[in-house]
């Protein structure tokens, strides 16, 4: 009955990181090609927009691929807008209706900029996707939830403050998200347009890491809870980028004893003849590598081993193809201070 159950469940994960291959032959240089050729389109009539996108195209997915690449990299992120929201969410933390009802009046202003002037946040990005789709005849929906980063729902979830989209193609549900697909805010409060195509119809256990909806079923199978969602290590847009999938450790805080030897383990999940692996912490802007054990590939599984010599508190990243794709906090005890599990 083990074996069953164990069975079921290989299934359901070869399911969900099979979806990567489900468009493994299709190639998307006519659709980007013809998002480039309407670079700067008008956003108001989005009908017209949505067939010049789409018309000339033979499959569903092309179609969206043509109308994802533009939004992203047609949109802008606008980040006064997105304080100007937080603002509102903090004063009014203890008055939801209040909330709701200057949100609502905000929405028309929010709509005219993202018309007009082609900015806005991540519900716009969300909205426009959806209603290209709408007109050419492709279903998608907004999903709203809690999108995690450096700043965001870290060790817990804080506050719901991220929306992106499920997109149904040939009968079967994918997950984008074109806000993180489009860029970034600079350390000037500025956008700059990045486009990363990690984000585009990605795995949901992958999504996962960093999207947790309101409405679970758009977990699209990944079985998570919130807790499981905000104890992992931290992920970045580079680990989209380069489809990697942290194993272990399985959680972002570690405490482990003077000598003992941490296994870290992560599948990538494109197709690749290698990866360039490193451990490594800052100090300041200095970065400074661990001398890295016993580092294998097999199955498109890397592992590898580091002993942590000395007590104290380790800012840890992973580095893969020389970016950092996971971060860890690991304390390290002495033996004797490391309290006995229960």
């Amino acid at each position: 009955m083990k074996n069953y159950y164990l069975l079921i469940f290989l299934l359901i994960c070869n399911n969900i990181i099979a979806q990567i291959s489900d468009f493994e032959s299709v190639d998307f240089t006519i659709a980007d090609n013809v998002a480039r050729l309407n670079k700067g389109a008008s956003l108001k009539n989005l009908p017209v927009l949505a067939h010049k996108l789409t018309h000339k195209l033979p499959t569903e997915v092309e179609k969206f691929r043509a109308i994802y690449t533009w939004v992203c990299n047609n949109i802008k992120g606008d980040h006064y807008q997105h304080e100007k929201v937080s603002r509102k969410r903090k004063k009014f933390e203890n008055d939801s209706l209040g909330f709701i009802k200057w949100n609502k009046d905000y929405k028309k202003t929010a709509f005219k900029i993202l018309i007009n002037k082609k900015k806005t946040m991540c519900t716009g990005y969300a909205y426009i996707i959806k209603e290209l789709c709408f007109f050419a005849n492709i279903e998608s929906v907004i999903v709203d939830g809690y999108g995690r980063s450096v700043v965001s729902n870290v060790e817990k979830l804080n506050k719901p403050n991220h929306s992106w989209n499920a997109v149904k193609l040939n009968n079967k549900w994918y997950l984008c998200d074109a806000t993180w697909s489009s860029g970034y805010t600079s350390s000037e409060n500025s956008f700059v347009n990045e486009y990363n195509d990690g984000y585009f119809l990605t795995e949901p256990v992958l999504f996962a890491k960093n999207h947790y909806p309101f409405q679970k079923k758009w977990l699209l199978n990944d079985v998570l809870i919130a807790s499981d969602f905000v104890a992992p290590p931290l992920v970045y847009g580079e680990t989209f980028k380069h489809k990697i999938l942290p194993i272990f450790p399985k959680e972002m805080d570690i405490t482990i004893i003077t000598g003992e030897l941490i296994t870290f383990s992560f599948k990538t999940l494109k197709n690749t003849t290698e990866n360039q692996v490193s451990l490594v912490t800052f100090t300041g802007k200095n970065e400074h590598g661990f001398k890295i054990q016993e580092l294998k590939n097999k199955n498109e599984i890397t592992t590898f081993k580091y002993q942590f010599k000395h007590k104290g508190y380790y800012d840890v990243h992973l580095k893969v193809n020389n970016a950092i794709v996971a971060t860890y906090i690991v304390q390290v005890l002495k033996s004797e201070a490391k309290k006995l599990p229960l």
